[in-house]
């Protein structure tokens, strides 16, 4: 297999967008909600979030070529690496802004300073906990369906990236819909454009064109001259954050965030082989802890992971250079400060129907690549990403209503509100805490039901049972702007899913079997 073929440009387009984003993001973030100086950001948090995707990307793209060699094969797809957006918002609102906050109040000479210190520990910590979950993640796959591990991926695909995608493309019709017809054309209707020209680049710089043309671009004022900004280590800063306090006030974070990532890294190792591609779980895991730990060490304040939508940038033909070239193009953006120049000239509606095509490719895997009769626990376990979805939703929108500010905190007083329109928002609240977790063990479970393996159910009724008695599943508390995951027993989901294990074990004395029933 080749480094570089035609439709790693393509790929390379999806996932450099996607990284380029994040980035774009983190770094607004950094400067208006945290308030830290432009020397941190520019000098020391996007070189260091660069390292790491360098070092993934290139070490990924080494890992396809390996297999390709190993099997044989031409096709072989290299894992999509990247920054973890649920990181980038937690870490922000949840560790470092109180960490600033508590400095602020203590009269610290540089709470900025402390607050970035906070988040290199968060960092680090995540890619800690990665490289010990690498050492049995295998184990827990095995145990584990297929339908609960690609139904969870399913489901955050939908919610975040095709329905995201979606109301951005109809908010801007003119770019958005022309270059989906491109995408849905070249892959859908699998057909190439005249002269060779990748799909990617076709339906890019068409959306880029339109975008100029319809006042979407240039986005904002002109950036000044670029300042070339070379990663150094912060190995001193890294070990100051190293704080019992620190320790204390965001454990509660930093651990289900960073069983996030492994699981979320599991589920995106299964997809990958569901799509022909089995990649070692250890060394894959333990690269991705090892790009935070990287990151930590370097600067950045976020973790990375392994993406989502290793089967779309499958299809559209990406072998390895897509990682490396995506790795390396970010590292220059940021390495050289000309990644507000690139955010100026193209705007994200340029590129976000091959994001958006991901999204659709990774749902209908889900329901491919698992046996037909197993297609309701795949619709169960997309049901708890579409909820996370709704109620990030929900409170974006009280938030744009003036609830969820300063002047009026979020708390349970909103909760009769959505009552009278029959909404049971604190149900949403409950399953956005830990989904990844709810997703695969409510799918799993189902599997087991649909195979009349009821012991089998409820075992995993007790995993729930357990997961929610440590307060990683369900348990929230109201911030002034947010519900968060509090790590205290959820007393009342512990109770159903024990009563529900008890139905299942039951069912051996209670129901006999009715094949006249109907089946999906």
């Amino acid at each position: 297999m080749r480094l570089f073929v035609r439709g790693d440009i393509d790929g390379f387009f999806g996932l450099a967008l996607d990284n380029l984003i994040l980035l774009l993001v983190l770094s607004a973030l950094c400067r208006y909600v945290l308030g830290f100086p432009e020397e941190l950001v520019v000098g020391r948090i996007l070189p260091g979030a660069a390292v790491s995707l360098l070092v993934g990307n290139l070490y990924y793209a080494w890992q396809a070529l390996q297999l390709a060699r190993a099997e044989n094969r031409r096709d072989v797809c290299a894992l999509p690496y990247g920054l973890n957006a649920v990181t980038v918002f937690t870490f922000v609102f949840l560790v470092m802004l109180p960490a600033k906050l508590a400095a602020t109040a203590a009269g610290a000479a540089d709470p900025a300073r402390i607050a970035w210190q906070a988040g290199l520990l968060a960092c680090f910590s995540c890619g800690a906990i990665e490289l010990i979950g690498s050492t049995i993640v295998d184990r827990i796959r095995r145990a584990t369906p297929r339908a609960a591990l690609l139904s969870t991926l399913a489901g955050l695909a939908l919610a975040f990236i095709s329905l995201g995608f979606l109301f951005r493309a109809y908010a801007t019709p003119v770019v958005g819909l022309t270059t989906l017809a491109v995408i849905l054309l070249g892959y859908f209707g699998r057909v190439k454009f005249r002269g060779g020209l990748p799909v990617g680049l076709v339906a890019v710089a068409l959306g880029t064109a339109l975008a100029w043309g319809t006042g979407l671009a240039p986005v904002g004022p002109a950036p000044g001259a670029p300042q070339l900004a070379l990663p150094l280590p912060v190995i001193g800063d890294l070990l100051a954050s190293f704080r019992g306090d620190f320790l204390l006030s965001y454990f509660a974070i930093i651990l289900p965030m960073g069983l996030f990532i492994v699981a979320g890294s599991m589920q995106n190792l299964e997809s990958a082989e569901a799509a022909g591609d089995k990649f070692a779980a250890r060394p894959s895991l333990a690269v991705n802890g090892i790009g935070s730990i990287a990151a930590a060490a370097f600067g950045s304040c976020f973790p990375t992971t392994l993406y989502i939508g290793h089967p779309g940038w499958k299809a559209m033909g990406a072998r390895a250079g897509y990682s490396a070239l995506s790795g390396i193009f970010i590292a220059l953006l940021c390495f050289t400060g000309t990644i507000a120049h690139v955010a100026w000239a193209m705007p994200v509606e340029a590129g976000m129907a091959i994001l958006l095509w991901i999204g659709i490719v990774m749902t209908a895997q889900a329901f491919q690549a698992t046996p037909r009769h197993h297609a309701p626990a795949v619709v169960i376990g997309i049901l708890p990403g579409l909820a996370t979805w709704g109620a990030i939703m929900a409170k974006s929108g009280l938030r744009a209503a003036g609830i969820g500010s300063p002047e009026h905190a979020l708390g349970a007083d909103i909760v009769p509100g959505f009552l009278q329109g029959d909404v049971h928002i604190t149900g949403a609240f409950a399953l956005e805490q830990g989904v990844v977790f709810t997703a695969m063990i409510l799918s799993a479970m189902t599997v087991a039901v649909i195979e009349r393996q009821f012991v089998r159910a409820a075992v995993w009724c007790g995993i729930a049972a357990a997961v929610s008695a440590t307060g990683l599943m369900h348990g929230y508390q109201y911030t002034p702007a947010d519900t968060v995951l509090q790590l205290q027993p959820a007393w009342p989901w512990v109770w159903a899913y024990a009563l529900m294990a008890l139905v299942f074990v039951s069912a051996r004395w209670l129901t006999v079997e009715d094949d006249s029933a109907g089946h999906a």
